[in-house]
């Protein structure tokens, strides 16, 4: 239900009816019940424009709103604010239309486009860890979403699997004379470590390991078979995490960063003939205005960059996979890198200008003491066990409630355990750092999993108790049913907005507001309550499914499965 848009186009009418033209009509949420449902708050730039009072072009312009249909009321309020309250009516009868819609009310974008969503993009060398969690569920979020609205897709996970510490984990896994399946390779953690003394303890070992860096760079079939049973295991880890993760990354989505090495000399020449590179003391740089050091893209060796590769990414995904829009989902720390290398790309035309290019950043996660996210003894911190724990801790929150079997509770507990890991981060504004706390991630106070969790299963638990069909309609009846039917309408228009700017957290923030909210209405209007009028009843049964829906619905998005007790 694109409000907004009905709105605007309401407002849109009424200008044109008092001749006055205005470019873009901008409707917000009312900041208070009193001021409204929503306001237009437009009269300043138009008054400037039209050398009036604003508050008399806002007066002008009410005059000329219909309120037979959608719009109950309108006033005007300050130096020309607009506030718009919508009729009961109205919002009952599109909030009945959704009550058995799947898609609870949301339509489909009008243009759909392909998006490429570039997120996760771990290290083969190593497991996976903490700092990978914003990227693997941020991305699959944005992917989510993109898709539920009607977009096509395509996930990519850049993973690294190129590179010189290559040659000493195959030269390893020589040495040890594993197939890359066995035990050597379950921690790969201590595996990279045992290599990494074993090179600096041996030089024999080490030049071997760079003589099969460059059988790998050549296409030697044994190194090339160690290295590719390597990655396959390391793979098997990231698809662990992924499984935990409720992630929905596959091998089809790996595109490697050795996938685009045959691709990088053709970079470069591309680079030298539209003029944009220039040989600096042996190596390919591009110098970029307003910066201070070049990017280099070749070095004096030979060797290819970082850069490099993004730049034949942003070629394969543009050229090959006709993207619309490109989404980095990739730490803040590298905004700097990817405005460059956005630019580099349009100004080669390896990207058509009319394709936007996005780097989607988030901050940090940090301990209770302000500091990245560590082991007490320094390390990072593995993924798969912060999960693991997770569970184990959801567990001991829900173990005394009484409400599950043995087998009921395990699943449960895995449910709310990772759902609270990935809310905690996607309802902090992703480009902010947070700092990570069991505590207040598994609390049923707040803007937390276990919240909407707890919201969802009660009313569950009501519709249980009730026991029965539920027929009729939903008809409003006082201010609280009038505010929670708006707001399980703004759902579309919620979806969009996080859609468009690329921001999770509206949409954990609309389902705080809603679940709050509707605690508020389950309070002070009875549902099960004897007395009450059946159509009153009935009404505010449907209200409460509803909800539960959109709750259901935007969890599911969010990439949290919901559970019916608590």
């Amino acid at each position: 239900m694109k409000i907004k848009l009905q709105l605007s186009q309401i407002i849109t009418n009424a200008l044109l009816i008092a001749n006055i033209q205005a470019d873009e009509i901008v409707i917000s949420d009312a900041s208070k019940p009193e001021f409204g449902d929503y306001q237009f708050n437009g009269m300043m730039k138009l008054a400037k424009e039209l050398k009036q009072n604003p508050r008399e072009i806002a007066v002008m312009v009410c005059s000329h709103i219909d309120i037979t249909g959608m719009v109950a009321k309108v006033e005007v309020a300050g130096p020309g604010f607009i506030n718009i309250w919508l009729n009961d009516a109205w919002l009952a009868t599109q909030a009945n239309a959704i009550l058995e819609d799947k898609r609870v009310g949301v339509g489909y974008v009008e243009q759909p486009q392909k998006v490429v969503v570039d997120y996760s993009g771990p290290n083969m060398a190593k497991q996976m860890h903490v700092g990978h969690l914003r990227s693997s569920i941020i991305g699959d979020t944005l992917a989510t979403l993109l898709e539920f609205l009607g977009d096509e897709v395509i996930r990519q996970n850049h993973i690294g699997d190129w590179g010189t510490q290559f040659g000493m984990l195959i030269a390893y896994l020589e040495e040890q004379n594993t197939d890359g399946n066995t035990q050597e390779l379950k921690d790969l953690e201590q595996f990279y470590k045992d290599a990494k003394v074993r090179f600096d303890e041996s030089e024999a070992f080490a030049n071997k390991a760079r003589e099969y860096v460059v059988k790998i760079q050549g296409g030697d079939e044994h190194c090339l078979m160690l290295w590719q049973s390597f990655i396959n295991a390391s793979l098997g880890h990231c698809e662990e995490v992924y499984e935990k993760l409720n992630v929905n990354l596959t091998r089809n989505d790996v595109r490697a960063e050795s996938f685009y090495n045959d691709q990088l000399a053709q970079v470069i020449e591309t680079l030298k003939s539209k003029g944009i590179s220039t040989t600096s003391n042996g190596a390919e740089c591009v110098f970029i205005d307003g910066a201070e050091i070049p990017i280099v893209v070749q070095k004096s060796d030979g060797g290819f960059l970082y850069a490099t590769t993004d730049l034949a990414a942003l070629n394969f995904r543009d050229k090959v996979l006709n993207a619309d829009r490109i989404c980095y989902v990739v730490d803040a720390r590298q905004a700097q890198h990817f405005k460059q290398v956005f630019s580099i790309a349009k100004q080669a035309d390896m990207v058509g200008a009319e394709v936007s290019l996005e780097h989607i950043g988030f901050g940090t996660m940090m301990d209770k003491s302000g500091k990245p996210f560590k082991t007490r003894d320094g390390g990072t911190v593995k993924l798969v066990e912060l999960l693991d724990e997770a569970v184990v801790r959801a567990k001991e929150t829900i173990k005394d409630r009484d409400v599950h079997s043995n087998e009921e509770l395990d699943a449960v507990a895995k449910a709310i355990g990772i759902g609270a890991v990935k809310y905690a981060d996607l309802s902090i504004s992703r480009e902010s750092n947070y700092i990570f706390s069991w505590d207040k991630m598994l609390s049923f106070e707040g803007n937390t999993a276990l919240y909407m969790q707890y919201a969802y299963a009660r009313i569950q638990s009501i519709l249980r108790k009730h026991d029965a069909q539920i027929f009729g309609d939903i008809v409003i009846g006082d201010e609280l049913e009038h505010r929670l039917a708006l707001m399980l309408l703004k759902f579309e228009d919620t979806l969009t907005k996080a859609a468009i700017e690329a921001t999770p957290h509206t949409i954990t923030g609309y389902l705080y507001d809603l679940v709050t909210l509707f605690m508020k209405f389950y309070e002070q209007n009875p549902i099960l309550k004897g007395g009450i009028e059946e159509e009153v009843k009935m009404s505010r049964l449907q209200l409460a499914k509803l909800t539960a829906s959109v709750i259901a619905k935007g969890l599911e998005l969010l990439g949290i499965k919901v559970v019916d007790k608590i």
